[in-house]
């Protein structure tokens, strides 16, 4: 196959497999998805999902959020790792959510870029999955993925993040990276690869996977 077959069977055979793609984080608005990708760095979705009750059970939008100190933050959050930082970022982006965006998340990459603890792929999650704006984020499995079915050098998530958006149509971005993280946890996990099972790396994957 070349490049463009490769990229076609991708599109195809993750549609057969997911037709439906729902967020993996429980949310309830861009705030709290937003609160719930932050927490998600270096942790599992499912964990998160288990500790976002929690928290937004205290404290569901900026104006409450900032009623609780730091330190009640990051014993709620706990659990999900790297509490320190993840509760400083959920305070300080709370605090400027209310002061600079009247209490309401803002829709573009500039803004979410400046809040604390958040970086390019969460607000890229918050612009594809709260707002619907074309946008590919690149999570672990997504840059393995990639790799291994030879559609970009993986050298570095924001060179993957280029190479997805240049080969896959825009209009399937927000859709087919959910289906690509569900994908890769189902049949092309980093541990226990098993090439039987991943039929897209089976068929157009890199040599040293088949």
């Amino acid at each position: 196959m070349n490049k463009k077959e490769r990229v076609q069977f991708v599109i195809d055979t993750l549609e057969e497999l997911y037709p439906e793609t729902p967020i993996p984080l429980d949310h309830k608005d861009p705030y709290t998805l937003l609160i719930a990708v932050l927490m998600s760095a270096q942790c599992t979705d499912a964990r998160v999902n288990t500790i976002t009750p929690l928290l937004f059970a205290k404290a569901d939008n900026p104006y409450d959020m900032v009623k609780l100190t730091v330190d009640e933050i990051k014993t709620i959050i706990r659990p999900v790792g790297l509490s320190p930082m993840k509760s400083k970022g959920i305070y300080g982006l709370s605090k400027m959510i209310i002061e600079k965006h009247d209490g309401k998340v803002p829709a573009n990459f500039e803004d979410l870029e400046a809040f604390p603890a958040v970086g390019h792929k969460t607000a890229s999650v918050v612009m594809s999955q709260a707002f619907g704006v074309p946008a590919f984020p690149v999570d672990t499995h997504i840059h393995r993925l990639m790799y291994r079915w030879n559609l970009t050098t993986g050298k570095n998530v924001t060179q993957t993040e280029k190479d997805a958006k240049r080969l896959f149509p825009k209009k399937l971005w927000n859709k087919l990276h959910l289906q690509i993280i569900y994908y890769g946890r189902a049949y092309s996990p980093a541990r226990g690869f098993d090439i039987e099972k991943d039929i897209i790396t089976k068929t157009i994957g890199r040599k040293e996977f088949l």
